[in-house]
């Protein structure tokens, strides 16, 4: 079996843990037979934005082509414009972008089908050439289709409709999802559930880590890593911290990641007089993540519009109880009381009731982390995720023979 994966969220010289999750899946699925060679298409813009911006020019200095991990990766440009303007569009002009290099490809690989991630612009480009090429196509729904693109405008709703009425099979990461998905259009009969997964080497590194951490000498830890977004609520993190730092005057809160808010939290935590608790790490690699996991006594991170999250997973599989929200992705795996604690979206008081039950219980918050960890190993690793996702391969594949 051979695959095409098109994804603009994949690893680069620009950033090395974008679309770590859709690498994982390739490699776990070259691991189990299938043949995959990826494109993940780069936005360009024309000088003199692409000069001005940092952001801009160093996508210009990604490579046309490179090898992760042994997978082979080619990086075509297709024209972007900031802001996300004309988003509608950046289907058509992904689909002009790397038409002839998919073409190519295919001249050489002759590949079975199209496996894109997003539905637009990936989505759309992924249509385009499976009628081009007459062979079936794939799409997997992260979450920002659905809770981004397919509310800016009328013509993103009328692309995205295009996308899962001509996809042979529609794979959602959650049930959360599906539900949105199913609200909106009628297609039913396409859409299954493949939730994400984590390497099994690194689940046995990361409980490894765990059972031979000194942090227990430290003092308690709660951490988050992610974005540093208004969505993550890393500032609701910082208020809850603030109500319990008298009961606690042993906790901290390490906070791994970057991005547009972080000034905006630094201020927050001095204005709340928790900014000597709190560490602000920056962004680190997949493995400094996991290892700060492992020493790690809570990981809290209560957002919202979460399609799944994969770093409550990697929690999870450290053996930490994780704190989430209601409503979202995530309910999938984490279970109230049982594999890790829900909260009320945007809710200070919940969040902080949260975190004082874990504090104030250890050995509960010990066998919540344990169940957590029991369920990502049965369910959420790369492999058992390459094996389903095989198994709709093989049945888009039986109904076009």
């Amino acid at each position: 079996m051979k695959v095409l994966t098109i994804s603009h969220m994949y690893p680069s010289t620009f950033n090395e843990v974008s679309g770590i999750f859709v690498h994982e899946q390739v490699k776990a699925l070259k691991e189990k037979g299938v043949k995959v060679k990826v494109v993940s298409p780069v936005p360009w813009t024309p000088f003199p934005i692409n000069k001005v911006s940092k952001k801009w020019e160093r996508y210009s200095m990604i490579p046309e082509f490179t090898n992760w991990d042994g997978i082979k990766v080619w990086y075509p440009r297709y024209l972007t414009f900031p802001k996300a303007l004309f988003f509608a569009s950046s289907g058509k002009r992904m689909y002009w972008g790397i038409k002839n290099l998919v073409k190519k490809l295919y001249r050489d690989f002759k590949f079975d089908l199209i496996h894109a991630h997003v539905a637009l612009p990936d989505g759309y480009a992924a249509m385009e050439l499976a009628q081009d090429l007459d062979i079936p196509f794939v799409v997997t729904i992260h979450g920002a289709d659905l809770y981004i693109t397919i509310k800016k405008n009328t013509e993103c709703l009328y692309t995205l409709k295009q996308v899962f009425k001509r996809a042979d099979r529609i794979i959602l990461v959650s049930h959360e999802l599906k539900k949105i998905l199913s609200n909106y259009f009628e297609v039913s009969d396409k859409l299954l559930v493949i939730g994400n997964g984590i390497p099994i080497n690194k689940i046995y590194t990361c409980k490894d880590n765990a059972d031979s951490s000194n942090n227990k000498n430290k003092g308690l830890m709660l951490l988050s890593a992610s974005y540093l977004i208004e969505r993550k609520g890393i500032d609701y993190n910082l208020r809850a911290l603030s109500k319990l730092i008298n009961k606690y005057p042993e906790l901290r809160y390490i906070i791994a990641g970057d991005g547009v808010e972080k000034n905006k939290l630094q201020e927050l935590a001095k204005e709340l007089g928790v900014y000597e608790r709190v560490e602000f790490i920056g962004m680190l690699s997949h493995d400094d993540v996991l290892k700060y996991m492992s020493e790690a006594d809570i990981f809290s991170l209560p957002s919202w519009n979460e399609a799944f999250g994969v770093v409550y997973i990697e929690a999870m599989a450290c053996g930490k109880p994780v704190i989430g929200c209601e409503g979202e992705g995530l309910e999938d795996f984490v279970r109230n009381f049982e594999t890790g604690l829900l909260v009320k979206p945007k809710d200070v008081d919940s969040l902080a009731e949260a975190m004082d039950f874990l504090l104030s219980n250890p050995d509960k918050a010990k066998e919540i982390g344990e169940r957590g960890r029991k369920l990502v190993l049965d369910n959420y690793t790369w492999e058992k995720n390459a094996e389903k996702t095989i198994r709709v391969y093989q049945e888009v594949l039986d109904d076009v023979r």
